[in-house]
C-alpha cells in the first residue's frame, strides 16, 4: 500500500500527532463510506477522506478527529 498525502492532510497528521502507520491502519481497517469524490474511512477517533488512485495507491485529502 502506498499513501500520498496532500499538504493539508500531512499538516493535519502532524497537528494531531498521528503516525503514518496509524493512518495506514485506519485506511485498511476503518469503516468506509463512499463520498462524492472518494471515500471516508472511520477508525476509532480518526476520520480520513481519501481517493484511490490505483489498486494500491491512496491519496489522503484530509484527516480529522471526530
Amino acid at each position: 500500500m502506498k499513501i500520498i498525502y496532500s499538504k493539508h492532510a500531512n499538516d493535519k497528521r502532524i497537528l494531531y500527532a498521528f503516525t503514518k502507520e496509524q493512518i495506514e491502519r485506519a485506511v485498511k481497517l476503518g469503516a468506509t463510506t463512499k463520498q462524492t469524490d472518494g471515500y471516508l474511512a472511520s477508525y476509532k477517533e480518526l476520520r480520513i477522506a481519501y481517493k484511490k488512485l490505483d489498486k494500491k495507491i491512496y491519496y489522503i485529502k484530509t484527516i480529522y478527529v471526530g
